[in-house]
């Protein structure tokens, strides 16, 4: 038997008794007390065990027993995992809120996917057929915007399995669907499988990433591309819009499931999560977006060792789905939270504190996070892709603090939100002259494939912008010493265009039904307008050197209207309209 002789908050010590004859192991969970709360342990020095505890401790006394599970903390994959709502431990929420309103109730162990729901299994497999780890069996019509494959699970590869029975039908998903046959065992494979969550899943190799990940926000999409696959680092400091940025591009992206994770964010941001997204639709399909869904909710206010399981909850899910075949967006909202609950967890095991009192192994713990995603050809020969954009959030937004630094190193794009555009009301607030993406040079490849001279092109405009940005940075400078009056036409020309790619372009309206999304040919189409409206007037400003006003004049109450309008344009020609229409004038004049 195994007692408890310490508990500090969510780290309990315990002893193993004398001839017990008991070999717990490293990352075993266990129940622990009377009320058998799950824990893990985390550290074991000969007969003395710590465990960390996924709820809360308040209540349990010194002496209570340890039970060993005899497994590692990992989740259940399978059909239900969509349109579904999970705390930190994958609990599932909707079904404790029966048995435990408003809190959840220490010691509620109730089954993570549903048991009792039957599933229409319809098998690509037939009796005779061999099968190997990974391998895809069936599919079950999970929702109305995706298939759940089911998957083969590990199985031995030095041995040869066969297929000996397959069902057809309508079945729960611990009822065996398959059974396999090798020359020393035979296995019943039901449509529900174990994952532990703290190791990454197998694929057969990793590939380079090939597609664009689009995300319906122009600022993202023409400044800071992604490739589906990426690893991405979104720092930002209170009220800077982390959250809804997050938000904006799990609503929108291009990914076929999202997985979105609230790690020690407050419950009032995950209500209105839980709240908005079953509302939504699909940009492509109309259809709920919620379809596609599986939430996460490990709110601040819920133990801080299930906060840091949350993380890992949701790699394991996007990595399930993955090896589907299909492109997963994990959303990490924050890894700052995550990180807190690791030092946490430290500072109570003793160890040597390192820089502003996180763990030593910090970076590691961030290197491995970031490591699982990317794209991979899965056992079934599919392609399948986990990006992750995880947020952080730095103490007064000093971007030199540990968990951005060690983020930054681990990521390919890096979106820096600006407090200062937040306070202007400029969302998404990702700063463009401190931001970057190290896709460039794949991104111009997929666009000039994809969009061959328009492609072209639009890297032409986005050159361009990004260079008209850095220089207004510098006019706005200059101004604030020597005035409107003391630059030439060019510079006040660069002014008005850097402001209309400011205001027109880059800030978005997330509010708005129309403007919340914008699809990446009307994105192409809006910096067409605006980069060729610069294009025509540096010609036009040639035949009218002699009018020092003439840059104030161009832009009027009309002009600055029709730049303004475009983004709320539906249709793509109108915007295409607008924009020749602006052009139209600057060649007459």
């Amino acid at each position: 038997m195994i007692k408890i002789t310490k508990i500090s908050g969510p780290l309990v010590t315990a002893q193993i008794q004398k001839n017990s004859g008991l070999e717990p192991k490293i990352l075993e969970t266990v129940f622990v007390g009377k009320t058998k709360l799950l824990g893990e342990i985390i550290s074991i020095d000969t007969d003395i065990l710590q465990i960390q505890v996924y709820e809360e401790t308040g209540g349990m006394e010194v002496g209570e027993e340890i039970e060993l599970k005899n497994e590692l903390l990992s989740v259940e994959l399978g059909p239900g995992l969509l349109s579904n709502i999970f705390d930190g431990i994958q609990r599932p929420l909707k079904a404790i809120e029966e048995v435990s309103p408003t809190f959840i109730r220490p010691g509620i162990h109730l089954p993570n996917l549903d048991r009792q729901k039957k599933w229409d299994f319809i098998p690509t497999i037939q009796i005779g057929d061999k099968i190997h780890s990974g391998q895809k069996l069936g599919y079950v019509e999970e929702t109305s915007l995706l298939k759940h494959w089911i998957l083969a699970p590990e199985l031995d590869k030095h041995q040869e399995w066969i297929v000996e029975k397959v069902e057809v039908g309508q079945f729960t998903i611990t009822d065996p669907v398959v059974i396999v046959k090798s020359d020393n065992e035979t296995k019943e494979i039901p449509m529900m499988q174990k994952w532990p969550v703290k190791i990454a899943r197998n694929f057969k190799q990793k590939l380079a990433p090939k597609k664009l990940f689009k995300t319906g926000q122009r600022v993202i999409d023409t400044m800071f591309p992604i490739i589906l696959g990426a690893r991405v680092s979104t720092p930002g400091p209170f009220g800077a819009g982390k959250t809804f940025t997050q938000q904006q591009v799990a609503k929108w992206s291009n990914a076929q499931v999202v997985v979105y994770v609230g790690c020690g964010e407050r419950g009032n941001e995950m209500t209105e999560m839980v709240k908005l997204f079953p509302t939504l639709k699909d940009p492509v399909t109309g259809k709920p977006l919620m379809d596609r869904t599986c939430l996460i909710a490990n709110t601040s206010n819920m133990p801080i060792a299930a906060r840091e399981a949350s993380i890992y909850t949701g790699i394991t899910i996007a990595e399930y789905f993955r090896d589907m075949g299909y492109d997963v967006v994990l959303m990490a909202d924050s890894t700052s939270r995550w990180a807190e609950a690791l030092r946490e967890i430290s500072q109570r095991l003793g160890e040597m504190p390192s820089e502003e009192g996180y763990p030593a192994y910090l970076s590691s713990k961030i290197s491995s996070f970031y490591e699982r995603a990317g794209v991979v050809q899965t056992f079934s020969e599919d392609e399948g892709s986990v990006t992750v954009i995880g947020t952080v959030s730095p103490p007064g937004g000093d971007f030199s603090e540990p968990i951005t630094q060690n983020s930054l190193k681990n990521s390919q794009v890096f979106l820096a939100l600006d407090a200062g555009l937040a306070a202007k009301r400029h969302y998404p607030s990702i700063n463009w002259n401190q931001s970057y993406s190290l896709y460039e040079e794949i991104f111009a490849e997929l666009l000039e494939k994809e969009y061959s001279k328009e492609g072209k092109r639009y890297l032409e405009d986005r050159r361009k912008a990004k260079t008209i940005l850095a220089r207004e940075a510098e006019l706005d400078e200059l101004v604030k010493i020597v005035g409107m009056d003391g630059l030439d036409n060019y510079d006040r020309l660069i002014l008005e265009v850097g402001k209309s790619l400011r205001e027109d372009f880059l800030q978005q309206n997330g509010f708005d039904e129309i403007d919340t999304y914008c699809s990446f040919d009307k994105g192409m189409a809006m910096l067409r307008s605006i980069i060729g409206t610069l294009e025509e007037i540096e010609k036009a400003l040639s035949r009218n050197e002699d009018n020092e006003n003439f840059v104030a004049e161009f832009f009027d109450k009309e002009v600055r209207t029709t730049l303004t309008n475009m983004k709320y344009r539906q249709e793509i020609a109108d915007v295409i309209s607008d924009g020749e229409k602006i052009m139209d004038k600057a060649k007459s004049l």
